[in-house]
């Protein structure tokens, strides 16, 4: 089976850029490989139905339970689990532009730490246990602040999905805040995952910069060809 990368980040933090990135790297050096972005719109039902979610279509964030949500984003990646696992038959490395991890700290942090501990351990026996999703080789986890990416998320080219210019958790700032803050713990959690800094390192906080497209994609490379030469040993 192929290596399967995640990429992971809240809104704006530059997924799909990173995760194109990687792919054409990887290409450049004869790494055969594919990408996968999650959830798939418009090629399941589930995908569609998370888009309505996202739209405001079932009412506001907070009026949708999150094992509810959790359920419609899981449902996605079982619809295309024959295309996840075709792939990572066909390529020595799939990348995907969001996964599971996704699906645990957007519905965590919609929780107390009481109530979020009991609702990750269903979401992972859900998509990797029921749906029998293969788990992550490599998390890749692109930390930014939300005061950051709010910016970045209003320069979004239109979506699929949507026709506005942020979907309801898009434009919730604290919410955005909260996920980071899941993410954060997950990374720690987790020997998987790997931390990729989206600032240049600054002493003074009101000169945060975000760093190069280039300069992440390099860093990301490395640390993924890492991964693949350990799990070859």
């Amino acid at each position: 089976m192929g290596f399967l990368v995640a990429i992971e980040g809240i809104d704006g933090s530059g997924k799909g850029t990173q995760a194109r990135e990687l792919v054409e790297r990887l290409a450049g050096i004869d790494v055969s490989t594919t990408l996968l972005s999650f959830p798939r719109y418009s090629e399941t039902l589930f995908g569609a139905a998370v888009g309505e979610f996202l739209n405001g279509a079932f009412g506001a964030l907070d009026a949708v339970a999150p094992q509810l949500a959790a359920t419609l984003y899981a449902g996605d990646r079982y619809e295309s689990r024959p295309v996840l696992l075709d792939a990572l038959e066909q390529h020595d490395v799939v990348v995907c532009d969001r996964y599971v991890p996704s699906n645990l700290a957007h519905q965590g942090a919609r929780l107390n730490s009481t109530q979020r501990t009991a609702l990750l351990a269903w979401i992972q026996q859900v998509e990797y246990g029921v749906f029998a999703l293969p788990r992550p080789d490599a998390v890749i986890w692109l930390d930014l602040p939300a005061q950051i990416t709010r910016t970045l998320i209003s320069r979004k080219a239109a979506r699929d999905y949507t026709t506005r210019a942020a979907d309801i958790q898009e434009a919730d700032s604290q919410y955005q805040a909260d996920v980071r803050d899941v993410y954060q713990a997950l990374c720690k959690a987790d020997s998987s995952w790997i931390r990729i800094d989206g600032l240049v390192d600054s002493p003074a906080p009101e000169n945060e910069m975000i760093r190069p497209v280039e300069e992440i994609a390099e860093e990301v490379l490395a640390a993924v060809k890492a991964r693949i030469e350990d799990r070859q040993r």
